[in-house]
């Protein structure tokens, strides 16, 4: 269970430059983020010690974002200290805008108080646009030659066709309750109804 620690004060930073350090494992450091977080003119700097950033919950982050007033700027030393995903990165920092709070990423030079930060946060967002439609249109290709190998997308079936033989003959000639053919299966009775209830294959 993480514990939620008490931000990181710079005496010589601006107060108004918010910084956030995280590391995922407890073993790791946190020193050069904060090195980097002050060198960069953070006043203040919350932390997630020993938190993934796939985790929806993170307490330094949480108390960040709830310190966060307009016109502070929001810092971390690299993008993926504070975005699970792309998306979630690009959501997070449309919010800050909307607050009225600037966005800045040192690695990657992203700093929307400026032009030049300001459009790599554009570049980024047109990057991540690109990837989505990347994957939606090889998604569709995927599709469209399993069906032209006479293969349809989609969940795999829970019984195959041999299995789906035995459970019409355990109900119609051994007259097996549904609960006993599901049971037999390791499937649900609702299953057992949907497959009782189509049509039988016919041989050619």
């Amino acid at each position: 269970m993480t514990k939620t620690t008490a931000p990181v004060r710079f005496a010589e930073g601006d107060p108004a430059r918010v910084g956030y350090a995280r590391v995922s494992t407890a073993d790791q450091s946190l020193d050069s983020q904060l090195d980097a977080l002050r060198d960069a003119g953070c006043g203040i700097v919350y932390t997630d010690h020993g938190v993934s950033g796939t985790t929806t919950t993170r307490p330094g982050l949480d108390a960040a974002l709830a310190h966060l007033r307009a016109g502070d700027v929001f810092t971390v030393v690299r993008l993926d200290r504070l975005g699970r995903t792309t998306k979630h990165l690009i959501a997070t920092v449309e919010q800050f805008e909307a607050d009225g709070v600037q966005f800045a990423s040192l690695t990657e030079g992203i700093d929307t108080t400026t032009p030049a930060g300001r459009m790599m946060f554009t570049v980024l967002c047109a990057v991540a646009q690109m990837e989505r439609d990347l994957i939606a249109e090889r998604t569709r290709a995927g599709l469209d030659a399993a069906r032209a190998r006479g293969r349809k997308g989609g969940r795999k079936p829970a019984l195959t066709p041999r299995q789906v033989e035995q459970v019409r003959r355990m109900r119609h000639e051994q007259d097996a309750t549904l609960e006993e053919i599901a049971d037999t299966f390791n499937v649900s009775r609702s299953t057992i109804i949907r497959v009782l209830n189509a049509p039988a294959p016919t041989n050619a």
